[in-house]
This record gives structure tokens, sequence and C-alpha cells, in this order.
């Protein structure tokens, strides 16, 4: 059955005029849909009786269920279990911060990716995300936590290799962030990618894709350390992803961060810092580099840094005039931190009938 948020602005419009309404009718659905967030098509009280009806009779109102969520009682992090139609489970993480929250978002039911130090690839892959399942986490979430705390941000960092589920993800970008839909702003949307050198050209190249962020996954400063921790790098070398990265046109506000998840003597020595900083070389001013205390799960081959080898690989890159910020995860104690994900039930959460 069809969902509506499968479909973006241009296709809903051509939606109902084949159903022989007028035009204007796809502004009041999704006026009702993305702007008031209502819960079913009985509130939309501006259609008529029989257009209400036939939404409900054929298509379906939202793509997932809440099964459960966990709130975290260090910084209000909540994390979401939700219930595909399929039977398959997803997570997403809302995430309050200084002035904004954000949610962080699935896009696929597992991962292929195969990265050692995340949880979520222990599972593999099932399958990708609809579209209107990667919109409904956004559109449920924010009813859960309500209008007094706005979602502003989203980040493609949950579940999922985004860049993997290409199609599905740059048409939910394209709903997320038009002014006649759900109307975020570009710049706070963050498309995370492990890495895939061709999908990230795509992305770039594609007229039709909305500028957003872009965060790399690099979490290494040579090729011998990155493909023993992330197997993609045999074939998305490290040398051949930065020459990508460095050619790539980069929009000013809109640098690129490269995403580094230290383990503990594996990545985290001050050689490391400084071969990360010659990697980055004279293009300084086109990346963030976001430092990651690595988030230890059960059966874990690593551990987690001290917080002093955390604060003196940050040191050395300041060193280099090299934006380089801690990323301390938020929801630890409830397993939402960074590369925690894994759809399963744990014990503390309150689960919803």
């Amino acid at each position: 059955m069809l969902n509506l948020k499968d479909l973006n602005y241009r296709e809903l419009k051509n939606w109902v005029v084949e159903r022989g309404w007028k035009p204007f009718r796809a502004d009041q659905i999704a006026k009702w849909l993305y702007v008031k967030k209502v819960d079913s098509y009985d509130k939309m009280t501006d259609l008529s009786k029989e257009i209400r009806e036939y939404l409900k009779e054929n298509t379906e109102f939202s793509s997932l269920r809440l099964v459960s969520y966990e709130r975290s009682n260090i910084d209000g992090s909540i994390k979401f279990l939700w219930k595909l139609k399929d039977g398959n489970t997803i997570e997403s993480v809302f995430i309050p911060e200084d002035g904004h929250n954000t949610l962080c978002v699935s896009t696929q039911v597992g991962c292929a990716v195969g990265c050692k130090f995340c949880f979520t690839t222990k599972d593999g892959l099932i399958r990708n995300l609809k579209t209107s399942e990667i919109v409904d986490q956004y559109l449920e979430a924010q009813r859960f936590v309500g209008n007094e705390n706005r979602i502003s941000n989203i980040v493609y960092m949950g579940m999922g290799e985004p860049l993997a589920n290409y199609e599905n993800v740059k048409k939910s970008v394209q709903i997320l962030t038009d002014k006649r839909l759900a109307g975020l702003s570009n710049r706070k949307i963050t498309i995370s990618s492990s890495g895939i050198i061709h999908q990230i050209l795509k992305m770039y190249e594609d007229e039709e894709f909305p500028q957003v962020r872009l965060a790399v996954s690099l979490n290494a400063s040579n090729q011998k350390t990155r493909e023993e921790i992330m197997p993609i790098s045999q074939t998305n070398r490290i040398d051949d992803l930065m020459r990508t990265l460095n050619s790539l046109p980069v929009k000013t506000g809109y640098r690129i961060m490269l995403e580094y998840v230290l383990l503990k003597g594996v990545n985290d020595r001050p050689e490391d810092a400084h071969r990360l900083a010659r990697l980055i070389g004279k293009n300084k001013k086109r990346y963030k580099v976001n430092l990651i205390p690595f988030n230890p799960f059960p059966g874990s081959p690593y551990e987690r840094p001290e917080d002093e080898r955390v604060l003196r690989f940050q040191s050395i890159l300041w060193q280099y005039n090299i934006g380089a910020f801690i990323r301390w995860s938020k929801g630890q104690d409830i397993s939402a931190a960074c590369g925690q994900l894994r759809k399963k039930e744990v014990e503390r959460v309150v689960k919803i009938s």
C-alpha cells in the first residue's frame, strides 16, 4: 500500500491530479503531514470526507510503529525502537543539544560495511529502508517529543550506510528540505558515509540531490590501519578517498566532516595525529575533524582511550591549525552512542503496547 511519504512534492502533486482532485489538495495534504504532523487522516479537516476516506482505504499513514524507548538519565537522549511493516526493527536517537535538537536516523536494517568497531554491523545487512521509513522516523519522533522540543537537525548516522541506499536517501532529503514539505534547513542535514568513493562523487554530481553536509568516517591516518578496522578500505583506499574529497566543490559553510573514532592503542597515538595532519595537508580549511572516543560494546576487541589521550590527539591537530573537536558521545547509558545502535530490545526500556 502506498505511503505518501514515499513521494517528493512533484510526485505528490501528480498523484493528487491523477485522482481527479484539484492540485491545491497536494499542499493541504503536505501541510497536515509535515507542518501540523497530525497522527491520522481524520484530523485533516479541510479535506472532504470522501478524500479522507480514500486516503484511509488506499494509503498507509505511517510505515513504522514505536515498540519501545529509553531515555538517558545523563543527558536526556532518547533511543527509539521502531517496528516496520515486515516485522524488522530499526533504531533512531533524539539528542537534545544547546540551542537545538538533533535526530539520528537509520537508513538500512543492519549494515553490510563491516566496520569492526561498530555494533550495528554484527547482524549484517537485511534490507534498505524505504523513503517513507526514513521520513517517518523524523515525524514520529517529533510527535513523541512534542513541538516544544523542535527537531531542527537530522544526521544520517544511525543504522546502515546511507549512500548504499542512494535513491531512497536522496528522496528523503528532498522531502525533509523542501519548504512545501518538511522545510528543514539544508545546512542542518548531515549524511555520514564510510567513504564509498563513487557514491560520494555521484551525490555531488547529482543536481537533484539537495546540498547538505557530508561526514566521512575516516578513522585512520594510513591505509594499513584503516583496512584493518574498515574492510571497505580495501576497495576505497584512503589516498583515493582523500584525493576525491579534496576535489569536491565545497560551498562556504559546508566543510566536510572527517569522523575519527579513537581506538586505544590502534589509531590514537601522537604519530597517528601527526600523520592525519599531513594527510589533510594544505586543505585544512576544507575539513572539520570530529574526534569520537570509542564506545565499547559486548565482545568488542577494542578499548576506549583515556581522556588524556583524546585531548592530546586533539591538541596535536590544533598545532597544525586544523579544526578538531571532540564529540563526547551522548546516550551512552542507553547504548545510543555512536556505533552502538543495533536492532534489539534491551532491559531498561519502556515498552509501548
